[in-house]
């Protein structure tokens, strides 16, 4: 009969040693030390995009022909004048050749047709010869003389005809991509299939500028001149500033969004076109290059003052820990940790004045 309440007394000790140990675990609101950019203190507006060359052209010939020489390829810099490109032009050095040689053949005339006048003009004057002589002379001179500005014109002809088989660069820029291949066909509008348009396409590298679309509800948030930072999908922690260059003046009926433009402050090689980007429109001037890195930060509430000192509650295995901390600037609704903690680090959200080391919490649940 005794074993009974033994068991009843042993049972009843175990239920309220687990309950006094649960009462002891304080539910707390945990925070995470990340790193945070400079910059996303004083971002108001963020939109997607793509990095697109202001002045992009593909190069193309103005004459038909076989492609002789080219002499770009991807990534070459090309400057304002240089030949790219070359058609074959034997044809049109043959006729350059003939028109110059007419020319000067015109010239010959011309010279023999000034002579001829002047001695017909003295006979006339002394009167050894009729009028009609030179009346006659004189308008061998005005034919002659028309024949050469004919003769200079065609030769001019012959020339643009000759420049026309050179494909040159229209601007400083860098080629992107090679339309052709030596021996092809090319053609002003490419109207055959078998021929090509384009040799070159070429971009102003200097150029580049992020095209960024904005709903139309947020647009009155976005303002010339407005600085921005802009994020390339492939370098996610480098950080370029920008500025809005330019609001299109017209609205996407479909996307119900209008396009915004804007200019590198300090570009660089790693910046392509066609890449994917994100633009954050910001409040203030962006950071400076230097500042513009990320710093630890905890949220402004896990920074409590003991003692005179800045302390966080940092939590490990369920208990807490009490931590020194040295701090910078305030980055919005998070406060910059320069000393004390590490990437990662979860600390307690507006601890209590009686939470101190060692004690045991978890999560409050949501």
């Amino acid at each position: 009969m005794l074993a009974v309440p033994a068991a009843l007394l042993l049972l009843v000790a175990s239920l309220l040693l687990l309950r006094t140990g649960q009462s002891a675990v304080r539910d707390v609101d945990l925070a995470t030390v990340t790193l945070t950019f400079p910059s996303q203190a004083a971002g108001i507006l963020s939109a997607s995009g793509y990095v697109v060359a202001q002045q992009k052209a593909a190069v193309a010939s103005k004459g038909t022909g076989r492609l002789e020489f080219l002499g770009a390829e991807e990534g070459d810099r090309v400057r304002r004048g240089q030949v790219i490109a070359k058609l074959e032009d034997d044809d049109i050095e043959a006729a350059l050749a003939r028109a110059r040689a007419n020319l000067e053949v015109a010239r010959a005339e011309y010279n023999d047709a000034e002579r001829t006048l002047r001695r017909t003009q003295s006979l006339v004057d002394r009167g050894l010869a009729p009028d009609a002589d030179l009346d006659a002379a004189t308008a061998r001179f005005e034919r002659i003389r028309a024949g050469i500005t004919a003769a200079e014109a065609a030769v001019r002809e012959a020339e643009v005809g000759l420049e026309n088989t050179r494909i040159r660069a229209p601007f400083d820029g860098t080629v992107l991509t090679k339309d052709a291949n030596v021996g092809e066909i090319v053609a002003p509008f490419a109207a055959s299939a078998n021929s090509r348009g384009a040799v070159v396409t070429i971009a102003d590298m200097s150029s580049l500028q992020v095209e960024a679309d904005v709903s139309e509800s947020n647009i009155m948030r976005v303002s010339l001149g407005q600085a921005c930072e802009i994020v390339l999908d492939a370098y996610p922690q480098k950080r370029y500033r920008g500025v809005v260059h330019k609001i299109v003046p017209t609205a996407d009926r479909a996307k119900a969004t209008v396009l915004t433009k804007v200019a590198f402050k300090d570009r660089d090689d790693h910046v392509l076109p066609e890449m994917s980007a994100k633009v954050t429109f910001l409040s203030a001037e962006a950071p400076s290059e230097q500042d513009a890195g990320p710093v630890l930060t905890v949220p402004l509430g896990a920074v409590v003052d003991r003692n005179g000192s800045p302390v966080v509650l940092r939590v490990r295995d369920g208990l807490t820990q009490e931590t020194p901390v040295s701090t910078g600037r305030v980055l919005g609704d998070r406060l910059e940790i320069t000393q004390g903690l590490a990437d990662g680090d979860q600390v307690v959200l507006r601890p209590s004045p009686d939470l101190i080391s060692g004690a045991s919490v978890r999560q409050r649940p949501h």
